[in-house]
């Protein structure tokens, strides 16, 4: 009796599988931030609508210190910043964004607070500032948060900023919510709220575009710590992150970056921020 013969798999499939392994073993996972960077490419979350800090300008091109941030973020994940895809991060969608994996990590003066931990991790702080109020250039009725008693404040949908000044400064207040930054500063051109309040630094922004119609008033009355928002599985990304944040203070690119583009709001530069573990 002839014995069967015994089939082997072919060379294509063996070397397919070889492959495959080699893949599996070998690079990044796919869902964090330097799994993408071996891609060569990176989506970053930012705001489109903050003078200084994140604006889309219209000709598309981004600008503003957290988009210096994240361009030295990618440029020491060696992404050159002409792969980087910038997605809008309005207040309400940073959370959901970086979950979803719909982005890769979130650059959009992101207040680190407990709350938040316990959806995403947060690199940094990479920059300290404090809420303040804006408010019309010929106003001289509001010099606070004290003042807004009976008046209409606006802040964004997601933003804690309003809720602050109602619980701790003025119980009747009247609280306005849009949908960016840039409405609640369309609304108080127009007579439609009394004032506007978030951090200082983004408030500066708009002042500096519009000195002789805005102005802010009193002194800052929170501490706020921005953050990069990134996956909370990612510790890999978490880590470089960090080391690309200390390196961007350490070499004076943290204080050119601000000097350019909110030096001439006339608020002071601050200290940059410790990081743990610097």
């Amino acid at each position: 009796m002839r014995t069967p013969l015994r089939r082997t798999p072919s060379v294509a499939v063996s070397l397919t599988v070889s492959l495959a392994l080699l893949a599996a073993c070998g690079g990044a996972d796919q869902d964090t931030i330097e799994g993408s960077a071996d891609r060569g490419s990176l989506t970053v979350g930012i705001r489109f609508d903050q003078p200084g800090l994140a604006q889309r300008r219209i000709d598309g091109k981004v600008v503003g210190f957290d988009v210096d941030v994240a361009k030295y973020i990618a440029t020491e994940l060696d992404v050159d910043e002409k792969n980087i895809t910038w997605k809008e991060a309005r207040s309400a969608d940073r959370e959901k964004l970086i979950t979803s994996g719909e982005v890769d990590f979130v650059v959009a003066t992101y207040s680190i607070t407990d709350k938040r931990k316990e959806q995403v991790a947060f690199a940094g702080p990479y920059f300290r500032t404090g809420q303040g109020i804006l408010v019309r250039f010929t106003d001289q009725d509001i010099t606070g948060p004290e003042g807004l008693n009976g008046k209409n404040l606006c802040s964004v949908t997601g933003s804690t900023s309003a809720q602050k000044v109602e619980s701790d400064f003025a119980q009747g207040v009247n609280l306005v919510e849009y949908g960016q930054y840039s409405d609640c500063v369309t609304a108080l051109l127009a007579g439609n709220v009394d004032a506007v309040t978030t951090d200082e630094v983004i408030l500066a922004g708009f002042a500096a575009e519009n000195p002789e119609l805005l102005k802010l008033v009193g002194k800052t009355f929170s501490t706020e710590e921005y953050g990069v928002g990134l996956a909370k599985s990612d510790t890999g990304g978490l880590a470089d992150v960090n080391a690309a944040i200390r390196k961007m203070i350490s070499s004076g690119e943290w204080e050119k970056s601000l000097l350019r583009n909110v030096g001439e709001s006339g608020i002071e530069i601050p200290e940059p921020p410790r990081l743990s573990g610097s």
